[in-house]
């Protein structure tokens, strides 16, 4: 029998998930993610992902409250951030961190349905306070306390610029994480899925998956995408750039995507919150150029932007480091990740797929003389 391949595992079903999908738009256990993004907060869609519907008032306040008394750190991984050298990416920061919070984790080695669940509402808390430390003994300041009063994405903002953000701001922010956290079986959550098949633990799955989610042809892309406008520098040069880049063929971040052919609809509605944060910090030149981009991208190739393309735009305007852009990611991706890695282990088959062999056929051994 011929085996086929596909290579990067385009069009290959790996497996089945109640989570997500991206058949009709996107989707989260049967929300358009539309919806979720102008009706929902960052919070309730995590519960949602986790717990499979949408929270009714009392399971989201003990919710919240779980959240807010686990938005804590160890001391120890707190004098670990000092010690690291500053130059180290936050990423790989950010990966070492979430290895070591296992050490500190009471229910580490129980990778039951119930634990793994506790275990992600306190990865979701900490992880937030691990960037936003990083971030500001980085920059010789100390860490902000997690105030228990604000939203996850809103207390990220205030730990890491020490004030509150915008009504504008903060639903911005969270939009951004609606439509970061899940995305059916992207590279890092297939990443996470394998890791914990071998029945592995959720913080080596989570760890591993911010491995994957690092290249810029994942989650660094939204970092790229950045480099793209700061490459081209003001609106004056936009369109002869875009146009000098199409003629070389290089591939321009924040354009394209596997799956969304006509348009990812994440682009499409984080597009307008990021407009108005533009206006709001004094953007809008910014915004101009990468509308002209956008057009002129659309108009020759018919190649759509991709969720990269706005939220890096957005981060920007938020006065956040790009080094910090992909952490974002990963604070944001960390349910999804989480509830698949549960969805995995209830039903669990180790990952094991085959190769197309394109070596050498078998061959005699022969002593070194004869070689």
């Amino acid at each position: 029998m011929s085996e086929s391949y596909s290579p990067g595992l385009e069009g290959v079903v790996a497996g089945e998930t109640a989570i997500s999908t991206v058949e009709t738009g996107l989707t989260y256990r049967g929300y358009a993610i539309e919806d979720l993004a102008e009706h929902s907060t960052y919070e309730e869609v995590a519960y949602l992902v986790l717990y499979g519907e949408l929270p009714k008032a009392a399971e989201m306040a003990g919710f919240r409250q779980r959240l807010g008394a686990a938005a804590v750190v160890p001391a120890e991984l707190i004098e670990t951030l000092r010690r690291i050298p500053k130059a180290a990416p936050t990423m790989d920061v950010l990966r070492t961190a979430t290895s070591m919070l296992a050490h500190f984790e009471p229910e580490a080695a129980d990778s039951s349905h119930a634990a793994n669940t506790r275990k992600t509402e306190r990865l979701l808390a900490k992880l937030p306070v691990v960037v936003a430390a990083r971030q500001r003994l980085k920059s010789g300041l100390e860490p902000v306390a997690a105030d228990a009063s604000l939203t996850l994405p809103a207390n990220l903002l205030w730990m890491l610029r020490g004030q509150k953000p915008s009504e504008k701001g903060v639903k911005a922010m969270d939009a951004s994480f609606i439509l970061y956290a899940e995305h059916e079986f992207n590279a890092s959550t297939f990443t996470a899925r394998c890791a914990v098949s071998t029945q592995s633990d959720l913080h080596s799955g989570i760890t591993a998956a911010i491995g994957a989610l690092k290249g810029p042809l994942h989650g660094g892309a939204n970092e790229a995408a950045l480099g793209v406008l700061e490459e081209v520098g003001s609106v004056e040069r936009a369109e002869s750039w875009v146009r000098g880049a199409l003629a070389k063929k290089q591939k321009i971040m924040g354009f394209g995507h596997r799956v969304y052919k006509d348009g990812d609809p994440r682009a499409v509605y984080l597009k307008r919150l990021t407009a108005a944060v533009a206006a709001e910090t004094g953007h809008q030149d910014f915004e101009k150029m990468a509308d002209i981009i956008e057009s002129i991208v659309w108009s020759e190739k018919r190649i759509p932007p991709n969720v990269d393309w706005p939220c890096a735009r957005l981060y920007h305007y938020f006065g956040l480091p790009k080094d910090l852009y992909t952490p974002l990611f990963v604070v944001a991706r960390v349910v999804g990740w989480s509830a698949h890695i549960i969805e995995q282990l209830d039903n669990n088959r180790i990952m094991r797929p085959r190769s197309i062999y394109k070596g050498p056929a078998l061959r005699k051994w022969k002593p070194e003389g004869e070689r």
